[in-house]
Formats: structure tokens, sequence, C-alpha cells
């Protein structure tokens, strides 16, 4: 009886070593669980911010010193009598700006966490195995026209906005950095820029290479 039409064609056998080189891109699984657990910490630290940005709110000075601290303010400590720093003599309390620095930081990390998703998610259905997430509820609009190329220039935009968020942070901040780290950041700015144009250029042309002619 001669086969269905239509019917899936029987998977083609792999050599020895043609099937010892193609499992070999299971070695980058246990960098994609690194990255999951990456983004854990990531989760924890976005509480710990959370946690002193409330605590501020409700008068705590040691919370709104670690703040102060972890955003790079240039002021005097206040000491306690255990030696313990308690707060900063030029700031009395959670003003908006310290407020807004937050918040930068904390979308900073939610842009760096949609990062990692995009690269754990993408790069082990591209490179690893199929999740085959067709029909699930929850399967990502992006992830169905996603491959090596698209995933780099997908990148390369996630990092401009992640370098947006910290130049808006410094220039919120500019009278407390020095001059030389702000030109810095400009110029790291820039360079993601020039390098993503030149990333979505190449993919352009490469695409327009594999087109057929009519």
């Amino acid at each position: 009886m001669s086969a269905t039409i239509g019917s899936a064609a029987p998977a083609k056998r792999l050599g020895p070593l043609a099937n010892v080189i193609f499992m070999s891109r299971w070695l980058q699984l246990p960098l994609y669980l690194g990255l999951i657990l990456a983004q854990g910490v990531y989760v924890y630290h976005f509480c710990v911010e959370l946690v002193h940005l409330v605590e501020s709110a409700f008068g705590s000075q040691q919370a709104l010193a670690y703040l102060v601290e972890s955003l790079g303010y240039k002021a005097n400590p206040i000491i306690g009598a255990d030696g313990a720093r308690i707060g900063y003599e030029q700031v009395k309390g959670l003003n908006e700006t310290i407020i807004m620095l937050v918040l930068l930081g904390m979308i900073d990390v939610v842009m760096i966490s949609n990062l990692l998703i995009m690269v754990i998610v993408g790069g082990y259905d591209t490179f690893v195995s199929r999740m085959n997430l067709e029909g699930h509820p929850d399967d990502p609009e992006w992830l169905s026209h996603v491959n090596a190329s698209v995933l780099k220039v997908k990148l390369a935009m996630a990092l401009i906005g992640i370098s947006s968020i910290h130049l808006l942070k410094t220039f919120i901040n500019a009278d407390k950095m020095p001059d030389r780290v702000i030109l810095a950041q400009v110029g790291i700015h820039i360079a993601f820029l020039l390098s993503a144009m030149a990333l979505g250029f190449a993919d352009r042309l490469l695409t327009g290479a594999h087109r057929p002619h009519r």
C-alpha cells in the first residue's frame, strides 16, 4: 500500500560522529539554568530595594541611608552611638529625586530581567531544543519568528533601553557625578546605538540577499 499523502517523513538517522556533534548543543543547558539562577538574584535585589523604599517612606533613617549609599550620593554620614551609619547630613528625608532614582533603578532591573527571559527562552528554543509552545496561552508572540539574527537585534535594542535608564539616572544625579563619568556613559550609549544600527543594517542586507528575486 502506498504511503498516505501528507504523512510525516520518517526522522533521518544521523551517523555516530554527526550525532555526537549535534548532541553537544545540550552543553548549553547549564548556561541557561545559570541565567535562571541569576534572574532569581535580580528578583531578590528588586525586593530589597522595594522594601527599603517603603521603609524610607515611613521614616526609617537606616533604610534611607541604604538607598542614598546605593544611589552613589556624596554626603557626610551620620554615625550613631553604636558606630553604625544611621543617615546623611545632606539628606533629611525621602525626596522626589531619591524616589525617582530608586524607581529608575527598579525599572532597570525589570528591563534586565526581560533581557534575561529573551536570552533564556529564545536562545534555548533556537540553539538547544524546540519548546513546542504553539497553542499555549502564554506563548510569547516574538518567539514564533525569532532566530539568531533577530535575537541579536532584539538584544541590542534591549541594551539601548538599559543604557538609556542608566544615562537618565546619571543626568538626574549629574551634580554629584564626575564629568568624566558622564562623558563615558554618553560615549557608551552612543556606541550601543551605533552597534544596534549596524546589526539592523547587516540583518537587512542578509535578509535581502536570501530573498528570492522575482
